[in-house]
């Protein structure tokens, strides 16, 4: 038996906003883009692999309560949601290319004890995006 994971979910509050920093930053491609009852999701992937990203709604539930999407907006705010962690073959060059294109950065290339060479970013909605590659012996 296999199992593999097809998708993750990222909560954004602007989805054009989200779509330029993934599409045109990152280099994702957007293989879906969909509205319901006042909703967008969003889906992207790398053209390499079959793994897709939803960037959704902070709270995708069309029948939650208005306190409820507050709370979550606010958590959202605060980078406090969701996380994501992508493997490059050049991190350096990735964070330079992310940098130069206006990217917040939580945290230059390091090399880090677990065996990795890293750096982290916040995408447009507050989500903290790890970059890694694993370090040359």
């Amino acid at each position: 038996m296999n199992i593999n994971l097809s998708q993750c979910f990222i909560a954004v509050d602007d989805h054009d906003k989200a779509i330029a920093f993934y599409r045109d930053v990152l280099g994702l491609e957007v293989r879906n883009d969909v509205g319901f009852e006042g909703m967008r999701w969003v889906t992207v992937g790398s053209p390499s692999q079959d793994v897709e990203i939803v960037l959704e709604p902070p709270l995708a539930d069309p029948g939650a309560p208005a306190a409820d999407r507050q709370a979550m907006a606010e958590l959202l705010a605060k980078g406090m949601l969701r996380g994501v962690i992508f493997s490059t073959d050049d991190v350096d060059a990735t964070f330079e290319r992310i940098r130069a294109a206006g990217g917040e950065v939580m945290q230059e290339p390091i090399d880090q004890p677990y065996g990795v060479r890293d750096c982290a970013f916040r995408d447009p909605a507050g989500n903290m995006l790890r970059f890694n590659q694993p370090r040359k012996q």
